[in-house]
């Protein structure tokens, strides 16, 4: 998000000085450029742009900056800092978290309302990119779903920078004094290190795992590293006329280009993040302190773009939910041009009207004494407890609304669920259960309980569950398709006395077979399945539970052919050789729409609204049927539970079945436990 101006400033376009090289005229152009860039490539490319790459730039060279004033002067005063950044940051926060909460309840799905409230304490307590990176590992997370609170990630890191960066300025600084030298030779070695060691780990890490290395603030700090380096440098440069223009005009255009060239969200940070950043400074370098009369900076020192850049970081918060709710207001994936543009304005007047507001607010907080510490503290509580309650009284809403569905659920005759086959009846005008608003809780216990392992990491990790001495051990191993049926399973382990093992991936088939996940190698998956193998040998448990076909080999290439999967059969038959029973469920339907979003935006009276026919993604015949399946196999079909014979439904007796596009509910699956055991047991005795 865009950088704030140094503690001390009001945030009006004023001149700003870098270093001891004196005014650099176009730093607020430069975040103009850089929001700018951020909104129109959101907007209307539905990108990433790079643009928040040179706010955290820019933060490091304004603050960095800053803080070696202080500390050369009178001494930095952490507290007078913190102070003076809540006075001049939370006023405005404050104002977009508010709106986005009353948003999200005018405009966004109910699917999308249990997690709001988490996410405005996140945006104002500045843990968003935490929250985001947790997301980001998780394969049951939605796609596709914007959350109108993301775009305060960036806000988070630069609240964590500002938390550390007073301290390595001043410790850097003191060892100057004592040596006896100039402290910025010090310091700029010591932000070089946090550069170089910031660099290497995020290059590492987003070669590992790039949706996590996104929001890492330990993968983004040497971007404000670099921003500090450069406003120690720029003293010491001094580059001719004509490598002025051609730095400053090549700067500006690879800034412009780079959301076009390099595909962001999905390459940064890394290395490639080297290239809004370095070009940024490549603007900043070629300014000349006398400024310029066909310069990049002549174009960034004009008004307009100096005015646009003392509004940037409240443009930055507004323009994300206005667009967020536009989108859902107009059922669109990207704005018109004309939509766009009225985005635009909107966000533009937003920003305009709050900043002069937080300016005043942030002028109380100036100064280092006590008494500007209080106000300044002052200012940001009386936003930041408000905008907090708010968010803890929604959230004490929807919680008292999940107690009075629990004690609907309590009445079981009004929710039979998979026991409508059975001949019971469902209860006309009961609501169905659970209500779309807490669909994505109803997943199995495991995932609270930390016991499914992620995409990312091939550690197999194993939970017990029901009795110590049983009279059965059940492993249920496999990917999240095989993790929904852990409810029904631990129903039936509780009625006979039997322990129930987990031992789970997200997306990852009991095989041995090569497998992919978002088009790349699973590499993870393979080493994990190794392990697993290792695992059973040592428990062996009388009977492992997976599934035995699948639909898609990979989560993000849609629906394949349901097949058996190639190594499935032998590794059933090696389980075998161990006298360990394999039983192979046909894997459920797929709906390839999310379920509880679908039916939060239909018609009640529209009975047909949010079906499939289970040919989307089953086989006419289960592949189980006409497979050569060892002796130790037994082979489950439970597909007429899910569906009639032309069509899937999403509810079934009262009850949703799926919590997203293919996953079954825990609640579903309960009620289905009956008639698993029954064909289970029948199944074996043949």
């Amino acid at each position: 998000m865009p950088s704030p101006t140094a503690p001390e400033e009001t945030g009006r376009a004023r001149p700003v000085e870098v270093g001891t090289g004196g005014h650099r005229p176009g730093i607020d152009g430069l975040r103009a450029v850089a929001v700018l860039l951020v909104a129109a490539y959101h907007i209307w490319l539905g990108r990433v742009s790079g643009g928040v790459d040179v706010f955290l730039m820019l933060t490091g060279l304004l603050v960095t900056s800053s803080l070696l004033r202080a500390a050369t002067g009178g001494g930095i005063r952490y507290g007078a800092f913190l102070a003076r950044l809540a006075a001049r940051l939370l006023p405005t926060a404050a104002l977009v978290v508010l709106f986005t909460l009353a948003g999200t309840w005018l405009f966004l799905p109910q699917t999308q309302w249990r997690e709001a409230p988490g996410g405005a304490v996140a945006a104002l307590l500045g843990h968003t990119n935490w929250r985001l990176a947790l997301d980001s590992v998780d394969y049951l997370a939605r796609d596709g779903v914007p959350d109108p609170f993301q775009h305060f990630w960036s806000l988070a890191v630069q609240w964590q920078f500002y938390l550390v960066w007073p301290a390595l300025v001043a410790g850097a600084v003191l060892l100057a004094r004592r040596a006896g030298r100039d402290p910025r030779r010090p310091l700029l070695w010591v932000l070089a290190a946090v550069f170089a060691l910031s660099l290497a780990y995020s290059v590492v890490v987003t070669r590992v795992n790039q949706p996590w290395a996104y929001f890492d603030t330990g993968a983004r700090v040497w971007e404000p590293a670099l921003g500090g380096l450069v406003a120690l440098l720029l003293p010491l440069l001094n580059p001719g006329r004509r490598t002025r223009l051609a730095l400053g005009w090549a700067g500006l255009a690879a800034l412009v280009l780079c959301g076009v060239l390099l595909q962001v969200s999905t390459a940064f940070p890394g290395f490639a993040a080297l290239w809004p950043t370095l070009a940024a400074a490549a603007v900043i370098a070629a300014a000349s302190p006398a400024g310029g009369a066909v310069g990049a900076d002549r174009l960034l020192s004009s008004r307009p773009l100096r005015y646009l850049g003392s509004i940037s970081y409240a443009l930055y918060l507004w323009h994300w939910p206005v667009l967020v709710f536009y989108l859902a207001a107009t059922g669109r994936e990207l704005a018109t041009p004309q939509g766009g543009a009225a985005v635009l304005a909107v966000s533009v007047l937003a920003a305009a009207a709050t900043t002069p507001l937080a300016d005043r607010l942030a002028a109380r907080g100036r100064g280092a004494g006590r008494r500007a510490v209080l106000r300044g503290t002052a200012v940001a509580v009386a936003f930041l407890l408000p905008t907090l309650g708010a968010a803890g009284a929604w959230a004490g809403v929807q919680n008292a609304e999940r107690a009075r569905w629990d004690a609907l659920l309590a009445d079981g005759t009004s929710y039979p669920g998979a026991a409508v086959s059975d001949g019971a009846a469902a209860a006309p005008g009961t609501p169905v259960y659970p209500p779309v608003s807490l669909a994505a809780e109803d997943a199995p216990a495991t995932y609270a309980d930390g016991c499914n392992q992620t995409t990312m990491d091939s550690e197999v990790l194993v939970c017990e569950y029901g009795s110590p001495d049983p009279e059965r051990t059940v492993a249920l191993v496999g990917g999240s398709h095989a993790a929904h049926w852990f409810p029904a399973l631990d129903v039936i382990a509780v009625e006979n006395d039997w322990r129930l093992v987990n031992i789970v991936k997200g997306a990852c088939l009991f095989t041995d077979a090569p497998q992919v996940y978002k088009g790349e190698s699973y590499t993870s998956c393979a080493e994990w399945n190794r392990g697993v193998m290792e695992e059973l040998e040592r428990l062996r448990p009388d009977t492992v539970f997976t599934t035995g076909t699948t639909t898609s080999l990979d989560a993000s290439a849609g629906f394949g052919e349901e097949q058996v999967v190639d190594g499935y059969t032998d590794r059933w038959r090696e389980l075998g050789e161990w006298g360990i029973e394999v039983v192979a469920v046909r894997d459920t339907p797929r709906f390839g729409f999310d379920v509880p979003g679908c039916l939060a935006g239909a018609d009640p009276a529209d009975t047909g609204a949010c079906t499939t026919g289970p040919e989307r993604s089953l086989a006419p015949v289960s592949p189980l049927e006409e497979a050569a399946l060892p002796a130790n196999v037994t082979a489950l079909d439970l597909t007429d539970l899910f569906c009639e014979p032309d069509v899937c439904r999403p509810v079934i007796g009262n009850v949703l079945v799926y919590w997203d596009a293919s996953h079954i509910g825990a609640t579903f699956m309960r009620t289905l436990a009956p008639e698993l055991e029954r064909r289970w047991t029948l199944a074996e005795r043949r």
